[in-house]
């Protein structure tokens, strides 16, 4: 089942496997009344169908090639991006765990995971909320000096080798690795979708491979009474 969530502006997300396209437009026009036009620039391809309904696909690595504004559907230039090989970097990171690996069309060659204990927040007040606070803090500290170390680690020395990075988890846990300086060509690499994954585990680390390869659509439906 393709993965869906709501986009700022309306409409909604949705996650399609290269393979899948095809069969997946076929029924977007199918749906709206047929496909009006396929706008394809460099960085996005804009699909409207005949009742208004637009589907919209942007470059997550490289760009479309041949760019240009065709009549009907014409999804030559999102195939071709869709389906190239690469290699991947993966960097999922939230503050109990982290799992980091390369991957190849989808397949991961390389990882490492590891989790940490972080314990919730607590509510309670006085001298004991400091306490477990700063043992909170510090938790967290270690954690997330684990996931930068394994990512200079396994990512930092491979970054030649990579076509991109996609990140995944928790965003703030994310934006303090940003600050390792032995990162930053890792982030330099990364793609601005984030994937929004469980506690990293191997097994979650393989699903985000898979998910690195698909194609997020953003389907804005027809206004009412428009």
């Amino acid at each position: 089942m393709s993965r869906v969530r709501p986009v700022s502006g309306g409409g909604r997300a949705v996650e399609v496997a290269p393979e899948r396209l095809d069969g997946w437009f076929a029924r977007f026009g199918r749906r709206h009344g047929g496909v009006v036009s396929t706008a394809v620039t460099p960085d996005r391809c804009l699909v409207t169908a005949v009742d208004g309904a637009t589907a919209e696909v942007s470059a997550a690595f490289g760009g479309f090639v041949p760019a240009g504004q065709h009549a009907g559907l014409v999804l030559d230039a999102v195939l071709a991006n869709a389906t190239a090989s690469r290699r991947i970097g993966l960097l999922l990171v939230r503050l109990g765990g982290h799992s980091i690996g390369v991957a190849q069309d989808g397949v991961v060659l390389v990882s490492t995971t590891d989790s940490r204990q972080v314990h919730g927040r607590n509510k309670a007040g006085g001298w004991s909320q400091q306490r477990f606070a700063r043992r909170r803090e510090g938790q967290v500290r270690v954690a997330l000096q684990a996931a930068a170390d394994d990512a200079a680690r396994v990512l930092a020395p491979r970054v030649g080798e990579l076509d991109a990075v996609v990140l995944g988890g928790d965003r703030q846990a994310l934006d303090a690795l940003r600050g390792d300086r032995r990162l930053g060509e890792v982030f330099a690499l990364a793609s601005p979708r984030v994937l929004d994954v469980p506690e990293p585990r191997r097994a979650v680390l393989d699903e985000a491979a898979a998910r690195a390869r698909a194609v997020e659509i953003v389907v804005r439906e027809t206004p009412p009474n428009s």
